[in-house]
């Protein structure tokens, strides 16, 4: 299948390049997964991994690397729910973060953050990982996801308002409320579909990568070899 040679195919620089045909390579499913504690180093790298402006729009100030450090070790993985997107070379592309209100009477609240690398930016990644979220946040019984953003962060202001969110501005910063539909046997298997095969799709990737790594390493002693061969006939 071409879909398994694409995911065994060597990685490269053609994964993480984004320009204006980004979007024409976007595939029609985009696997996107929950992420547990084993995820915390890479959810790590993803975010100090953006730029001063994007820790601006995702943090609401430039957050420094220290900070976001203890923002990744902070996170509740038993209470909140993190979902993230994967390339073939094992980085994440997009992080979204769906957290639970904790204060009493707002238990059946939540709110959503999402980062995006800049080199993955014009394939859809924002607003498909904020479909997965409500999804997975209505059939957990939440009835309302919340989005506190800068005015100035239109993309994700936009995110909100295409799936309907009522958006308020309140100066230099706005907020998103979208009432969440109550969960349908179609959402709870489409769910359990998705994470499925979002969970094949990472664990051919792990595949993948161990099977580069095992054979770069074969080709350097063999090239080792040869060399030490060489000098010897010499």
């Amino acid at each position: 299948m071409d879909v398994g040679r694409d995911i065994f195919r060597p990685p490269s620089e053609e994964d993480v390049v984004a320009g204006p045909d980004a979007t024409k390579r976007s595939p029609v499913l985009v696997p996107i997964r929950s992420l547990g504690e084993n995820h915390r180093s890479r959810i790590a790298l993803h975010l100090l991994s953006l730029s001063d402006d994007d820790r601006y729009l995702r943090f609401g100030y430039v957050a420094k690397d220290a900070q976001i450090q203890k923002y990744v070790d902070m996170l509740d993985f038993e209470r909140d729910d993190i979902f993230g997107i994967y390339n073939r070379r094992l980085e994440l592309l997009a992080v979204a973060h769906l957290a639970y209100a904790k204060a009493h009477g707002y238990e059946k609240c939540a709110e959503f953050g999402v980062s995006v690398l800049s080199s993955a930016r014009g394939r859809g990644y924002g607003a498909r990982l904020f479909e997965r979220a409500a999804m997975h946040a209505s059939n957990e019984g939440v009835r309302m996801m919340f989005i506190h953003a800068l005015s100035e962060n239109a993309p994700m202001l936009k995110i909100a308002r295409n799936a309907g969110a009522r958006v308020q501005r309140e100066g230099t910063e706005s907020e998103a409320y979208l009432m969440l539909a109550d969960a349908t046997l179609d959402s709870r298997v489409t769910e359990m579909l998705e994470e499925q095969i979002a969970q094949t799709d990472y664990s051919l990737k792990v595949q993948a990568q161990q099977f580069w790594t095992v054979l770069a390493e074969w080709q350097s002693i063999r090239r080792a070899a040869i060399a030490a061969q060489k000098r010897s006939a010499s």
